[in-house]
C-alpha cells in the first residue's frame, strides 16, 4: 500500500472479527513503527502485546472496577475536560458514531454499553499497551516521541490490512493492566491500541472523522516573496 493511500484511508476501527492476528504479522508492524523518529534517538517506548487469556483478564478487571464505581487511575497526568472548539470536535465525532450505530440520545443502556466497549478494548483480539521509560516521566518530549511511534503503529497496521484504534479507555484502570501484563516498574503506561481484523459489518467502522482544511491549521510565511 502506498503511504499516501494508507494515510488517507486509515480510520479508527472499533469493531473486529473474532479472528486471531499472527504473532509474525505483529512483529512486522512493530518493526515498521519502531522506525519512528525520537529526540536524539532516545527511543523511549516499550510495547506489551496482549491476546488470549491475558487480554480477557484485563477486560474483566477493567469492567468490574468501572461497574463498581472505582475511579479511573492513569499513570500520566490526567487532562482536564475539553473546552471550546476541542469540545465541539469531541461532540461531533460522538454524534457521528452514535448515528452510525443507531444509538438514540435517550437510550441510556446502549450509550453505557458503548462506553464499556472502550474499557473492554473494543473486544479486539489484540491490545498493545504502550509505555515509556519512567526516568522520562517529567520529559514531555518522551510523550511526543511515543505518540509518534503509536501513530506509526496504527498506520503500519492499516497498511497490512489490520484495523486499530488508539484507546485511552483501555488503560484507565492502569493497576489492572500493570498487574496482568506484568509491566516493569521502570515503565509508565501511556495508552493502548486495540488491534485486529476490521469487521466490515460494524457500522461505526465506516465513520470517517472530519478534518479541518489546511488553511485552518497552517500559516505559510515567505512564500509570496514578502
Amino acid at each position: 500500500m502506498e503511504l499516501e493511500q494508507a494515510m488517507q484511508g486509515r480510520r479508527s476501527i472499533r469493531g473486529f472479527l473474532d479472528k486471531p492476528v499472527p504473532k509474525e504479522l505483529l512483529e512486522e508492524i512493530i518493526a515498521l513503527a519502531n522506525r519512528a523518529p525520537s529526540s536524539m534517538n532516545t527511543q523511549p517506548w516499550h510495547l506489551h502485546v496482549l491476546t488470549g487469556a491475558p487480554l480477557e483478564a484485563v477486560r474483566q478487571g477493567n469492567t468490574e472496577r468501572m461497574l463498581a464505581g472505582i475511579p479511573p487511575s492513569r499513570e500520566i497526568e490526567d487532562y482536564a475536560a475539553y473546552q471550546g472548539p476541542h469540545r465541539e470536535r469531541q461532540i461531533e465525532i460522538a454524534i457521528q458514531l452514535f448515528q452510525a450505530m443507531g444509538i438514540e440520545r435517550h437510550d441510556a443502556e446502549r450509550r453505557q454499553d458503548w462506553v464499556m466497549r472502550g474499557f473492554r478494548q473494543f473486544d479486539a483480539p489484540v491490545s498493545v499497551v504502550v509505555c515509556f521509560d519512567r526516568a522520562l516521566l517529567g520529559n514531555t518530549i518522551a510523550h511526543f516521541d511515543t505518540g509518534a511511534m503509536t501513530y506509526g503503529l496504527v498506520l503500519a497496521a492499516w497498511a497490512k490490512g489490520l484495523g486499530a484504534v488508539i484507546n485511552g479507555q483501555g488503560i484507565m484502570q492502569s493497576p489492572v493492566v500493570r498487574d496482568v501484563a506484568q509491566i516493569p516498574e521502570d515503565q509508565v503506561i501511556l495508552t493502548c491500541v486495540a488491534l485486529g481484523w476490521p469487521d466490515d459489518t460494524f457500522e461505526a467502522n465506516a465513520v470517517v472523522s472530519r478534518r479541518r482544511p489546511v488553511e485552518n491549521v497552517t500559516r505559510f510565511l515567505g512564500f509570496d516573496g514578502a
